[in-house]
């Protein structure tokens, strides 16, 4: 799928224009473009957001390049700060002076590009908007500083909200927590219905349409949980679980496991179960931390300097090229992911002693939804209790490969 979906991005990337801009709509039978407005919202996150992202989980530099280009190009010809206009992707001229509310996940991808200034600028002008309205509109006139025609709508849109979560944890900054604060009263008090939360047709005027998109829950509720549960201490399992994560454009947790983990750091990286042998070696040859906590200090990223927060020996660990051509032996699929479930067990009879139990049981950690058993070498992770017993997710240690259990 990858080398599917690559063949894609270099597709649109050898279609570019002399400036390093690419259009929003593109025939994909002739390759000619239908619609050559260059900005990075409406049609065009995704293509800016996943170049970074892949190159992040797949280590390959290629991603890392086209990405460098395209970002430059973008920051020189569609950056007015601290805001982003729409241009004519080959003559630069401006198309749009528009804000539409896709792009605000930009803050949030330049935290990950290390590029923090322009962020929080560019952060507290969306903001902004919000603060007038409440909500943000699908479309804002920068040039009337009104709402764009036929764009009122907010549809629970999560974008400025994972920018804010994630600016948060790139600065520690308690703005993002009020910003977070006053994006929950107007989630509360602005579009809450009986069933759910509204569609809202009109900020200015709040009216509410009995609509509520799939990604209010996939992503917007969980960046503002993210947000808040950051502020208590990084005790979750995106902050401190076995793996750093990646989350794709639909706030999808993807684990940078060590089935698309680099050759170098395989054995070494932290949540890698090898013999102690391919462990040793690893390290010697990657100068990958198998500690979770360390960071390390800047790093260049072409013309921009990569500043230290939580990630950085994350994009440090991805610095080699080449992908890994198999798995280190002997390992259970429960090892290969870090953890291994198993149904819920009962607590033994009262009339039998501690001391009749078989002392090769391994030991368990009871919680209200699933139990964890630690293997050789990983790490005892134990979930958040959960009333809902029926939910709870029962796997067998013996489950085979191809059937994974769902974390």
């Amino acid at each position: 799928f990858e080398q599917v979906t690559k063949k894609a991005v270099l597709g649109i990337w050898a279609r570019r224009s002399k400036l390093n801009l690419v259009g929003a709509h593109i025939n994909v039978f002739t390759g000619e473009w239908t619609q050559k407005d260059a900005g990075i919202g409406t049609s065009i996150d995704s293509f800016y957001e996943y170049l970074l992202k892949a190159y992040l989980l797949f280590g390959d530099e290629e991603y890392l390049y086209i990405f460098q280009e395209s970002y430059q190009a973008a920051m020189h010809y569609l950056f007015n700060d601290p805001w982003y206009v729409e241009v004519n992707m080959d003559s630069a001229a401006i198309v749009w002076p528009l804000f539409n509310s896709l792009q605000a996940f930009w803050p949030g991808l330049q935290v990950l590009a290390g590029d923090i200034d322009p962020a929080v600028r560019t952060h507290a002008a969306f903001f902004s908007v919000w603060k007038r309205y409440g909500f943000t509109p699908e479309g804002f006139n920068l040039a009337t500083l009104t709402i764009q025609q036929g764009q009122k709508s907010y549809p629970l849109r999560p974008e400025l909200i994972e920018s804010t979560y994630l600016l948060y944890k790139a600065t520690r900054d308690p703005r993002y927590l009020d910003a977070g604060r006053d994006m929950v009263a107007s989630l509360q008090y602005g579009t809450r219905c009986p069933c759910g939360y509204c569609h809202i047709s009109d900020v200015e005027f709040h009216k509410k349409e009995d609509h509520m998109e799939s990604f209010f829950l996939a992503e917007t509720v969980k960046y503002l949980w993210l947000l808040f549960d950051l502020a208590v201490g990084p005790d979750n399992l995106v902050e401190n679980g076995p793996y750093k994560y990646i989350f794709s454009t639909e706030g999808h947790l993807l684990p940078a496991t060590p089935q698309i983990s680099l050759k170098r750091e395989h054995c070494s990286y932290f949540g890698a179960y090898c013999k102690d042998s391919d462990s040793k070696q690893g390290s010697e040859t990657s100068g990958v931390s198998a500690d979770p906590q360390e960071t390390n200090g800047s790093k260049f990223y072409g013309s921009w300097v990569h500043t230290g927060f939580p990630s950085d020996s994350f994009l440090e660990s991805t610095s080699v090229p080449g992908l890994i051509k198999g798995l280190c032996p002997g390992l259970t699929h429960g090892q290969k992911y870090g953890i291994t479930y198993l149904p819920l067990v009962d607590t033994a009879p009262e009339d039998v002693s501690p001391t009749q139990k078989e002392p090769s049981q391994p030991t368990v950690v009871q919680s209200h939804s699933v139990v964890v058993v630690s293997d050789q070498g990983a790490h005892l992770i134990q979930s958040k209790p959960n009333s809902d017993h029926k939910n709870a997710q029962e796997v067998s240690p013996g489950r085979p490969e191809s059937d994974p259990p769902k974390i």
